[in-house]
């Protein structure tokens, strides 16, 4: 079964790189008659979709440049794996960019609580603001009134299965093919008969690193019931029975190994080689990187949600926005919030935003993907969406203790050892 990319989506992708040279150069003229000079801007993006693709941010800023000639804007392209201590490095030396494209836990949660982003809640007051989903607005307004970030798009996080893989182990049985989910029994039986079908590798927990941690945060606390804070997002609750119990499970499971020397990325990797039945580090952007974009997987891959023992599944979801650094230079500031407004105002130019993330909007803007399978099928997960709780406080501290936990359950330390450390590590909280 081979899946399709609308062309619209498509086309954001493969944008052909696009010469600066030909927006227009120089600034505007003020009321003197003199030449103003331009605000020099940086904007530093993690890979968000196609804002993490050179060729797709040329063509948006192009667009941008025509409108705003008195705005030029650089880019910085971070990766997960190293893009947060590149960022703590500049905290530390100097030299910030002046925009980032971002989720809370980091906006929020890190760089907000330590004192070194712009509030954007005039952003907020914009009529743009209005139709932006209650989900993403708690998530992304703190409860002082102040806001780090303005929401650009969203989606769900899930796994994936090799499906071809699964029918070979006679796995499929386990699958609800039409709502994508499976229970914790179905997941275990799935991922016994791939053993006995020699499948020596069937999926990783993969803690190299916090790269990717909504995968395996989301396996562990779905399992039997778990969660990993409480529903004000005030303490966290890994340490419970349901969490222990999920934890044991997974490390005395034939197949699942927990490797401390690969990170999310390299999960992925593994996976897309045929070297792993699953992934837990996936959304659709995964694949349509992989599957459209790239060179193929030679595997039909079929997107899941994370096995639960009773109800629905609990999926996190990720919000992505823009954030502004306070580098002291309130014209900067000013001109970031109008690049901020751009892409995020008139229903033209977001929607183009939008598809350039290939994921969802943030607020109602039409049908963008109605023709489009892929992200039709993706969709579904979006009802199985969870509690955004990655703007707990202490979040920097909870994501460190969290995959130096699961290293220490793969070095043997037995679960509950290891869970009271994630505790310990938090103060307690």
């Amino acid at each position: 079964m081979k899946k399709l990319l609308s062309v619209v989506t498509a086309l954001f992708l493969l944008l052909p790189p696009v010469l600066t040279g030909c927006a227009p150069e120089g600034g505007t003229e003020d009321s003197g008659g003199t030449e103003a000079e331009p605000v020099e801007l940086t904007l530093a993006t993690y890979p968000v979709g196609g804002w993490g693709n050179s060729s797709t941010v040329s063509s948006l800023l192009t667009a941008f440049r025509r409108d705003h000639p008195e705005i030029h804007i650089s880019t910085v392209f971070l990766a997960y794996d190293t893009g947060d201590a590149e960022i703590d490095r500049m905290i530390e030396e100097g030299g910030l960019p002046d925009i980032v494209l971002e989720g809370p836990e980091r906006l929020s949660a890190n760089w907000g609580e330590r004192g070194v982003m712009a509030d954007l809640s005039d952003l907020w007051k914009d009529s743009s603001a209005e139709g932006i989903y209650d989900s993403v607005r708690e998530a992304c307004i703190r409860p002082d009134g102040k806001s780090y970030i303005y929401p650009l798009c969203m989606t769900t996080h899930c796994m994936a299965i090799n499906r071809d893989m699964f029918v070979e182990a006679d796995a499929w049985k386990y699958v609800d093919e039409e709502t994508h989910t499976w229970s914790t029994e179905d997941f275990l039986a799935a991922v016994a008969a791939l053993r006995s079908h020699g499948v020596s590798e069937v999926a990783d927990i993969f803690c190299a690193g916090q790269g990717g941690d909504q995968g395996t945060r989301a396996l562990v606390t779905n399992m039997y019931g778990g969660s990993f804070t409480d529903p004000e997002h005030t303490r966290y609750t890994v340490n419970s029975p349901e969490n222990i119990r999920a934890l044991e499970t997974l490390a005395a499971t034939d197949g699942i190994v927990f490797d401390p020397e690969i990170t999310g990325t390299e999960e992925i990797e593994k996976f897309c080689r045929g070297e792993l039945a699953m992934a837990f580090c996936w959304n659709v952007f995964m694949e349509i990187r992989e599957t459209v974009n790239g060179q193929g997987t030679g595997f039909d891959i079929f997107p899941m949600a994370f096995p639960t023992s009773e109800g629905d599944p609990k999926l996190q979801g990720g919000i992505w926005g823009f954030g502004v650094f306070d580098n002291g230079d309130r014209n900067k500031i000013e001109a970031a919030k109008t690049f901020i407004r751009y892409m995020t105002g008139e229903d033209s130019h977001y929607e183009r935003s939008v598809l350039a993330s290939t994921y969802w909007p943030v607020r109602d803007v039409g049908g963008i993907y109605d023709n489009d399978k892929l992200m039709n099928e993706y969709g579904i997960f979006r009802r199985y969406l969870g509690d955004y709780y990655q703007v707990t406080p202490h979040w920097a501290t909870a994501r460190t203790a969290w995959w130096q936990m699961l290293q220490k359950i793969g070095a043997g330390t037995p679960p509950a050892d290891a869970v009271a450390g994630f505790e310990s590590a938090l103060g307690g909280e």
